[in-house]
């Protein structure tokens, strides 16, 4: 080998210099499965306390006297203590010694979100399960028509609630729509959409639209050739169409002259009547109508047959 030659260098990139063989690593893990938070992992209690409290409306108080008997025991499970206070309206989530999952005083915070806007509490308390998230959108502040905010919240409901019933089938999650606000329950994945196609329907682009495509995407889902490819081909493209108005050119259009007195008076349907002559011919016409009618009524009273003790009477009177 002669001194001019070079000996090629295997260079590597510097995130692999450290990586290493995992053999507990194998294909047959999920590693995106959200495991059970257990008592057990929890080796001492927490230090301080945490607690959230919300608003509920005057017409809510009923039925949370009712169920929160109920709502006390879901959360005592959690060891999570709860208060409803009616003299304030509120209700108060509150961690304790007993509480042994860090996360829980935060599904604990969106239970009582979801009871106060509406939501019974058998859907409600599905929230402290694993897997299932809440979300409250409000809708209340993105319309300043009331009129229109009203049309366009009733397009999510649809008739006989058919247009709510495809949005929970295709998304798998629960849909409240409720005055100012919708709350929706389930996976993040379904929120992410539902979401999606509440603030479009604020903004004027109807729900069937969002349908159709969560559709394709089910259908297409269901096929493994189709797993890595792009669906956009297959997706419809509804595009906005503004109708544009003919432009006038401004420099056409004569401007009247600005004058501080009133123009002249115009004449009226009479005055133009009396100037054309037509006045005096429709007054003569009428007369001529009524002169004629008269004389057609005496017509017909003389033709009439008369009877004999009529005419015996007026016999008399003129004697």
């Amino acid at each position: 080998m002669s001194d001019t030659e070079t000996v090629p260098i295997e260079q590597t990139k510097n995130n692999k210099r450290f990586r290493k063989e995992k053999p507990w690593d194998t294909d047959d893990i999920d590693h995106w499965k959200i495991d059970e938070y257990k008592a057990e992992e929890t080796s001492k209690p927490f230090t301080e306390e945490s607690s959230f409290a919300t608003l509920f409306p005057k017409y809510r108080e009923n039925y949370l006297r009712e169920i929160w008997p109920h709502c006390t025991k879901a959360l005592d499970k959690h060891g999570i203590t709860c208060v409803l206070d009616l003299v304030e309206g509120s209700m108060t989530v509150k961690t304790t010694r007993k509480t042994y999952d860090p996360y829980a005083i935060l599904k604990a915070r969106d239970l009582i979100k979801l009871l106060s806007r509406s939501v019974p509490f058998p859907q409600a308390v599905k929230v402290m399960n694993d897997g299932v998230a809440c979300d409250i959108i409000k809708v209340g502040n993105l319309l300043r028509n009331k009129e229109r905010f009203v049309k366009r919240r009733q397009r999510l409901i649809g008739p006989s609630g058919s247009t709510l019933k495809a949005i929970e089938l295709l998304t798998g999650c629960y849909m409240m729509v409720q005055g100012n606000t919708v709350s929706a329950m389930g996976p993040y994945k379904g929120l992410k959409d539902l979401r999606r196609i509440v603030l479009d329907c604020m903004k004027n682009i109807h729900p069937i639209y969002h349908i159709k495509e969560l559709m394709i995407k089910r259908e297409l889902a269901k096929d493994p050739k189709l797993v890595e490819e792009s669906w956009d081909r297959f997706l419809p493209q509804f595009k906005k169409r503004n109708v544009k108005s003919k432009k006038v050119d401004k420099s056409q259009i004569k401007k009247k002259e600005y004058t501080p007195f009133p123009g002249p008076q115009e004449p009226s349907k009479i005055d133009k009547q009396l100037e054309s002559g037509e006045y005096f011919f429709k007054n003569a016409s009428k007369n001529d109508k009524k002169s004629n009618h008269g004389n057609k009524r005496q017509r017909d009273n003389l033709k009439k047959p008369q009877d004999d003790s009529k005419s015996k009477k007026r016999y008399t009177k003129t004697l």
